[in-house]
């Protein structure tokens, strides 16, 4: 096999492991506003806080342990423990959920029915409250999180490669982690959502409000399971994105690339958001290697999604699979 076609097979899949890290997030945007119509820009910042808290509760440190220290002249940071991976999983879930009521209760209640740009104003504000409140909690030193997850390269696709095309690909085990967690969620949300009782409740509730309470769908129950939902999506989007490149606040700007993702697979899609994302991370990984770095200096990564999705918006601003919206004037 010709050289060059060999290095560009091996960034094709790259760009789509890279592709499925976008797509994670994503997922989040579209459970919310599948749901209650709210573009939730806190969805980046919730990954960076889950994987913060989930490394806070692995490694046994006290929350606040700065302002607590600062306030009464102690010096503790740690309880003196660690808890497996696991356990603070489930018990990074539960603080998730707790941060689902807590955000349905004291904002997003006294929201209902104001104007779309008053609610994505408040996820605005929720960003960087969480921001703040997970600085204060953890401390806003890089972390690394280490969960169990494979990494490094693949050694049975290099050796494969190798012997097959005479060039061994560089495939990371955790993106190949993060596609098989990506199909399985992306399944389970499907599944979720066609065969379960609070699954069409929240299809009804995306469909229509009003419809859905006239029939004895609790509003508050269904948006207080959708932003669980997003928030157990944010803790794997954000133990993907941490053990990948460490935890810290750089983290929450995922969410800027989770964008184009929206426009090109849809707001209201869960499987367009991973195809959205597939293409993003292809398209990017190749042009750069294709034209950026021959011919522009490379650096393009940063901005080729965000050309791509303006094009979509000019041409198909509702993306592959989302739900063309039709208005009478």
């Amino acid at each position: 096999m010709p050289e060059q076609l060999a290095f560009t097979i091996e960034v094709f899949l790259n760009g789509l492991m890279a592709g499925v890290l976008y797509a994670l997030v994503a997922l989040g945007f579209v459970l919310i506003y599948k749901a209650s119509g709210i573009f939730n820009f806190a969805q980046g910042v919730m990954a960076l806080f889950a994987a913060m808290t989930l490394y806070g509760i692995m490694n046994g440190l006290v929350p606040f342990a700065h302002l607590i220290n600062a306030i009464f002249g102690t010096d503790i940071h740690h309880f003196g423990w660690t808890v497996p991976a696991f356990a603070a999983i489930v018990l990074t879930i539960g603080v998730m959920i707790l941060l689902a009521y807590l955000v349905q209760r004291f904002i997003f209640r006294y929201l209902v029915g104001q104007e779309p740009i008053i609610l994505f104003m408040a996820t605005i504000g929720l960003a960087y409250f969480l921001e703040g409140v997970g600085d204060l909690m953890w401390g806003s030193d890089i972390k690394t999180l280490s969960v169990g997850l494979p990494q490094g390269i693949n050694e049975t696709i290099d050796a494969t490669t190798y012997e097959w095309f005479g060039y061994g690909f560089f495939i990371d085990n955790l993106d190949i982690v993060a596609s098989v967690v990506a199909i399985i969620l992306v399944a389970a949300l499907v599944m979720f959502s066609q065969y379960t009782k609070q699954g069409r409740a929240m299809r009804a509730v995306a469909d229509d409000h009003q419809a859905a309470l006239s029939v004895g769908v609790s509003l508050n129950f269904i948006w207080i399971l959708v932003w669980s939902l997003a928030g157990f999506v944010a803790l794997v989007a954000g133990i993907m994105w941490g053990a990948k490149s460490g935890v810290q606040f750089s983290l929450s700007l995922i969410a800027l690339k989770a964008l184009p993702v929206l426009m090109l697979g849809g707001f209201t899609s869960i499987p367009g958001a991973i195809v959205g994302g597939l293409i993003i991370g292809v398209g990017e990984k190749l042009f750069e290697f294709l034209i950026g770095a021959p011919f522009l200096g490379g650096a393009t990564e940063n901005w080729f999604a965000y050309m791509l999705a303006l094009v979509f918006l000019v041409f198909r601003p509702q993306g592959l699979f989302g739900e063309k919206i039709i208005e009478r004037v």
